[in-house]
């Protein structure tokens, strides 16, 4: 599946901890075999590290902080110009839409019932003078 984030993108995290919640930051690795992304300074996870040496070099011993990875499904698209979400602009124009067409099928159908209603009036009216 094509992803539509790429790194350097800008997007508002939509669920996860309430600490960040909303946060907006830069995608720092897209991940898209598991259909995940990092997003900078967002998830912060701390991990002990013990020390160990490996070809020589040594990776001394503490408390490592990094970012874990979100899933894609989370985090939402962000325009930079007006940061607002992507998403959210698109719904409500499409909405705004549907509502206008729902708007101009309810008031089509009130015109053409009350133009029958009208027009089987005149006609009983009609009738009911001739029949006098």
């Amino acid at each position: 599946m094509k992803m539509k984030i790429r790194k350097g993108d800008r997007v508002r995290v939509m669920r996860g901890d309430e600490e960040d919640k909303n946060k907006v930051g830069e995608v720092i690795r897209v991940l898209p075999k598991e259909n995940r992304v990092v997003v900078q300074g967002v998830n912060m996870v701390k991990k002990h590290q013990k020390q160990t040496q490996s070809s020589g070099k040594t990776i001394p011993a503490g408390i490592r902080e990094f970012e874990a990875p979100i899933d894609l499904s989370n985090v939402a698209l962000v325009d930079r110009a007006s940061e607002k979400e992507a998403k959210e602009t698109r719904r409500t124009s499409k909405a705004k839409g549907a509502e206008d067409t729902k708007a101009e099928k309810k008031t089509s159908r009130r015109k053409s019932s009350t133009e029958s209603k009208v027009g089987k009036t005149k006609t009983s009216k009609k009738s009911e003078a001739k029949g006098e």
